[in-house]
C-alpha cells in the first residue's frame, strides 16, 4: 500500500467519525439527564479516545512523512490542516468535554460542542478531499 492511499484512508476514518459524533452523538447528549450524562461521558471519551487517539496520531505522522517525500503544496496544505485539527481539539474540545467529566455543565456547553464541532467537520472534510483528489 502506497503512502496516499494510508493517507486516504486514515483521513476516510476521521470524517466519518467527525460527522457520526456531530450528528449522532453530541445531539444526543441533550436527551440524558445530567447524572446520566456524567456517567456515559465518562465511557464514551475513554472509547473514543481508544479509537480517536491512534487515528489522529497516524494522520499527523502520514503527514508529515508525505511532506517530507515530496514537499508538495497540497502537502503543506494537509499538514497545516491537520495541524488545526489537533490544535481546536486540545482547545477547544478538551475544554469543553472537562466540563462535562467535571460536573461543570451549562446548556452552552452542550450548545458550543454542537456548534463549534462544525469546525472539526469542515476541516476534516476538506482533509478528506484533499486526500481523494491526490490519490495516483
Amino acid at each position: 500500500m502506497n503512502l496516499e492511499i494510508a493517507r486516504a484512508i486514515i483521513d476516510f476514518g476521521l470524517v466519518v467519525l467527525i460527522w457520526m459524533v456531530q450528528l449522532l452523538v453530541y445531539p444526543s447528549f441533550k436527551y440524558f439527564t445530567t447524572k446520566n450524562l456524567y456517567t456515559w461521558h465518562k465511557h464514551y471519551t475513554a472509547l473514543m479516545a481508544i479509537i480517536v487517539l491512534p487515528l489522529m496520531s497516524c494522520q499527523v505522522i502520514i503527514s508529515v512523512v508525505t511532506l517530507i517525500k515530496n514537499g508538495s503544496l497540497t502537502s503543506i496544505i494537509h499538514l497545516v490542516l491537520v495541524c488545526l485539527t489537533w490544535i481546536s481539539t486540545v482547545l477547544l474540545f478538551i475544554p469543553l468535554h472537562n466540563r462535562i467529566s467535571n460536573k461543570t455543565i451549562t446548556d452552552n456547553t452542550l450548545r458550543d460542542l454542537l456548534i463549534l464541532n462544525w469546525l472539526r467537520v469542515i476541516i476534516w472534510s476538506i482533509i478528506f478531499i484533499i486526500s481523494v483528489l491526490n490519490l495516483k
